[in-house]
């Protein structure tokens, strides 16, 4: 299954930049862009929103929106530019998202987000997915699977739980990641009443060893933030989860392959510290970490970029 580990979609982080600095470490995790709402595909900079390297697949876009037509047309586009998924956020609990009517609260309304579903499948050969949480506010558990039960018949076989709620009301994004508690019980039961869907559980995974146990009752686990802080832990996920062999890079070796993608990067006029600032969690453990970092975080202040980035791969001894 191609989902046995996903990398979850996350705002200012899964960027194109940060997706292809993963692959340099898996080959097989399942990769998300961040969510980008379908108005901006439709009527935005479709090229720049879109782009991505084909080094990046296996690779979905994550959709946010709760217009069938407008959702509709932003997938053909992200079919015809070679995306493998569309996932529809009904996840996302900010304020600005919920007054926008999309993420997390459409689990209030679940015949809406499959209608979504049925007219975008009627008009795109790739898989439609759905990341949700396990409830909003005061929603019981009778309700989550209810929602499961009508999205999957308009033709949605695979979720993905973020197996915490939603409490659009008093908490922040960032707290509605921490406060609410997990409850990966209710997503093994949700497995146990649809056995033909595929389940991802998403939230709280931290390790790959927490990943490996869940995959005993589930279909595959969607870790987010700690692939982040911890990207170097991905450089086993394709013998773990795959059964298939790993890069068997050393830290030293995988930054100087990402070393051209930088300095191509620069070229074509990007700031490299808009790069860089995706990789500060790759020196974890290493003794010039804060050194390092410190300089990537200044690097646009060097006279000579390209030595920098040299000296910094030859302090990555690990």
């Amino acid at each position: 299954m191609i989902h046995k580990f996903c990398v979850a979609p996350m705002m200012d982080r899964t960027d194109r930049h940060e997706r292809y600095f993963l692959r340099l470490l898996t080959k097989e995790a399942f990769l998300y862009t961040e969510m980008i709402h379908a108005n901006a595909i439709v009527y935005g900079n479709r090229k720049e929103l879109l782009k991505y390297s084909p080094e990046e697949h296996p690779l979905g876009i994550q959709l946010g929106g709760s217009e069938a037509d407008i959702l509709t047309e932003a997938s053909i586009y992200a079919e015809e530019y070679g995306y493998h998924e569309i996932n529809l956020n009904i996840g996302c609990p900010s304020s600005r998202v919920k007054a926008g009517n999309f993420g997390a609260v459409l689990m209030k309304e679940p015949h809406l987000v499959a209608n979504c579903v049925e007219k975008i499948q009627k008009h795109i050969s790739i898989p439609v997915t759905v990341k949700c949480r396990i409830g909003v506010d005061d929603m019981k558990e009778e309700d989550f699977f209810s929602f499961i039960d009508i999205v999957k018949d308009s033709g949605c076989s695979t979720f993905i739980i973020h197996a915490r709620k939603a409490l659009l009301k008093g908490l922040s994004p960032k707290e509605n990641r921490e406060i609410p508690p997990l409850n990966y019980d209710i997503v093994y039961e949700l497995k146990q009443k649809f056995p033909s869907l595929e389940i991802i559980l998403n939230g709280g995974i931290e390790t790959l060893d927490d990943g490996l146990n869940n995959l005993q009752d589930l279909d595959g686990i969607m870790m987010g933030r700690n692939s982040y802080s911890d990207p170097f832990q991905l450089s086993k996920v394709d013998s773990l989860f795959f059964d298939k062999e790993d890069m068997n890079l050393t830290k030293q070796e995988v930054f100087l392959r990402f070393i051209p993608y930088l300095l191509k990067e620069m070229e074509n006029g990007y700031k490299i510290q808009l790069i860089t600032k995706h990789v500060m969690g790759f020196f974890r453990g290493n003794s010039l970490a804060k050194e390092i970092r410190k300089t990537l975080a200044n690097i646009q202040n060097e006279k000579n970029i390209e030595k920098t980035l040299f000296n910094i791969a030859n302090q990555l001894t690990i």
